[in-house]
């Protein structure tokens, strides 16, 4: 199909296609990207998560398609739930139930287009979107959870020095290979933040993890940035990218080329 497309249009983003190409698509995936608009310390824009949603998805779906999946793209969902900064400006909130209706029907819209294998790929670490996978489990369709920031913590020491929450030494180093221009930095090049520090709870039982809390970024951090980013480098971005390619790329390709049988996600039964 790729003939019915204008020169420089990629078949694997949806925003950059034509209905002569989609009206006769035996597309198989789709990937919907999902960010936030939201403070990250004071060197990365605000759009970061956008940005991070919105690179990976074309660079993953760009990779899978060059090996032959039938993926699409969609345009990046820019807000997220932002609940515990309401006392930062611009932290534009989505509360969880109304994003969860947004992406069910962003679902029926893939689903009545005949596709029903769907990953959400999401930015964000405010969102959290189990709980709409569990409703709409059972359904004609099976939906895929990737939190991009969660599947590379097997390799993640050895890519980068410091651990990272918010604003910190891996979304720094995305921001330097992939939107250097949007990166703060004084005259000797050196970032314009802080350094990440974030206050203790005063509950032992908090800081453990034992108990769960919600939290306050305006009276967690300093400027909205949890993680040392100083150590970030364009490099170390271009090596986590790399990785985030290699797996999601096969995955998709997988999961276009998996038939939708009764077993379907899991192995043939031997029974």
């Amino acid at each position: 199909m790729a003939e019915q497309m204008t020169n420089d249009a990629k078949p694997w983003l949806l925003a950059e296609c034509n209905y002569e190409h989609v009206k006769d698509a035996d597309i198989q995936v789709a990937v919907i990207p999902l960010g936030a608009t939201e403070p990250h310390n004071l060197h990365l824009p605000y759009g970061t998560d956008v940005y991070e949603a919105t690179i990976i998805g074309e660079r993953i779906c760009q990779e899978a398609f060059q090996k032959g999946a039938a993926v699409t793209l969609l345009p990046t969902v820019p807000f997220g739930v932002q609940t515990n900064m309401r006392k930062l400006p611009l932290a534009i909130n989505v509360n969880p139930a109304t994003l969860d209706l947004l992406l069910a029907d962003l679902v029926d819209s893939l689903v009545n287009s005949g596709i029903k294998k769907i990953v959400l790929l999401n930015s964000h670490g405010g969102n959290d979107f189990k709980p709409l996978l569990r409703t709409l489990a059972g359904k004609d369709l099976t939906i895929f959870l990737c939190d991009w920031f969660k599947m590379v913590q097997d390799v993640y020491s050895s890519i980068f020095e410091h651990p990272e929450d918010h604003a910190g030494e891996m979304e720094t180093s995305i921001a330097l290979a992939y939107f250097p221009h949007l990166v703060a930095t004084g005259p000797d090049g050196s970032l314009l933040a802080d350094d990440g520090d974030t206050r203790e709870n005063r509950f032992h039982a908090v800081n453990q993890g034992w108990v769960q809390i919600t939290r306050r970024w305006d009276l967690l951090t300093s400027n909205c940035g949890s993680g040392f980013p100083h150590a970030a480098t364009a490099e170390k971005g271009e090596r986590l990218m790399a990785l985030i390619c290699d797996r999601m790329g096969q995955f998709l390709l997988d999961l276009s080329e998996s038939e939708l049988d009764s077993d379907f996600p899991f192995v043939e039964s031997t029974d």
